[in-house]
């Protein structure tokens, strides 16, 4: 069997999905080999994971984004010449047409731009709707990252649930067991004297980071001097504004900006506590490698977030400031009761490994390519 993946937001500056196409292809290749898992637009060779740039050089990323544009104008007449030797091939939102000469597979990530489309941009709903209409409702098979995601494609989309398998993505191993020296390091780096409550994310509107500010604002000044907000993601559309105000808020609250893969899993066990007041997420990463590394979490009662965190999270309702504060204020006067949700998310993000999803990813490739017989409806139990 040999699969084509469309890798082209790895040559783009991306958030979760160019984490998600990361690590899944390292994995695949890793459990597969390279012969059997091939990449489109351009032959991959990893590196190390940057989100504020492409992962390539200046001209292959050039070479790919040009062979993208060419694709999605010729269509199937260049992919099936470029890719006839694939029997399955995966594509990503930015590639509109694919081959007609194997089967068609791709990612459902999330339903934001149906659901909350004035937390994104224009283009943002028309490519993902486009993509809709001439990708997903043709492919042959879909993967969704959450069952949460799985039915709402079902009810927007209006797809067959038996087309659609619930994979779960994975948690890169830096975040499994993160060691003290890493933890040292990292607050050392970035001036971390105090203790801290974390966000991470890209500032963006669907993440809400102007209640959670609010939020920690309104904690006693006493609780305020004790712990800081520190805030760590690059700023996305229609946010200036709220970043500027980040900036000039001082007073315990502290903006990274962007942080580079390496340092986060440092930064993440280092805090006494994670906070992500999301609108609505698919899967909802940051949130899972706080699990991971140990972190109590305080998230958004919507959405996949209970879902994905099984019980193991305090979740309230994330347009609600007051809500937001009391369950902070809550879990930073009660050690006992952060240790007890640390130990239930230690047990919960047991699943949320990348070799796990790469192993079921290849088992659904295979059903795709009729190498392996089907074993009923490709939903997830």
């Amino acid at each position: 069997m040999r699969v084509c993946v469309d890798a082209t937001p790895l040559l783009l500056r991306s958030a979760g999905v160019k984490n998600y196409l990361y690590y899944w292809l390292l994995h695949l290749r890793w459990l597969a080999g390279e012969e059997s898992v091939c990449t489109f637009p351009v032959a991959w060779r990893f590196g190390s994971l940057d989100h504020q740039r492409s992962l390539a050089g200046r001209w292959t990323t050039l070479r790919g984004v040009a062979l993208l544009h060419l694709s999605n104008r010729l269509g199937a007449l260049l992919l099936d010449r470029m890719r006839r030797r694939a029997d399955v091939f995966h594509a990503s939102q930015l590639l509109v047409r694919t081959p007609g000469n194997c089967r068609v597979t791709a990612t459902l990530y999330d339903m934001t731009c149906w659901l909350l489309p004035e937390t994104h941009t224009r283009a943002n709903v028309v490519g993902a709707k486009r993509f809709a209409e001439q990708v997903v409702s043709r492919a042959d098979g879909l993967i969704a990252i959450s069952e949460h995601t799985r039915q709402d494609a079902v009810r927007i989309l209006d797809l067959d649930p038996q087309r659609i398998e619930v994979i779960y993505p994975g948690v890169a191993e830096g975040f499994f067991e993160v060691p003290a020296e890493a933890v040292g390091a990292v607050r050392a780096k970035y001036g971390l004297a105090r203790t801290y409550i974390l966000f991470v994310g890209t500032v963006e509107p669907r993440k809400n980071l102007e209640v959670l500010l609010d939020a920690y604002l309104g904690l006693p000044s006493w609780l305020r001097a004790e712990y800081d907000l520190v805030v760590a993601g690059p700023t996305g559309w229609a946010q200036r504004s709220l970043i500027d105000r980040v900036r000039a808020q001082g007073g315990g609250v502290r903006y990274l900006d962007y942080v580079p893969e390496t340092d986060l899993p440092g930064l993440t066990a280092g805090a006494t506590l994670f906070a992500y007041p999301s609108l609505y997420e698919g899967f909802g990463f940051p949130v899972a490698q706080a699990m991971v590394a140990g972190v109590p979490v305080v998230t958004s009662n919507v959405s996949s977030l209970p879902e994905i965190t099984g019980g193991a999270a305090v979740l309230v309702d994330p347009r609600s400031v007051s809500e937001l504060r009391a369950a902070m204020e809550r879990l930073l006067l009660a050690p006992a009761e952060r240790e007890a949700l640390t130990c239930r998310a230690l047990e919960v993000a047991r699943q949320y490994h990348w070799e796990t999803c790469a192993r079921k990813t290849l088992a659904f490739f295979e059903r795709m390519a009729g190498w392996l017989p089907s074993r009923g409806p490709l939903r997830m139990p």
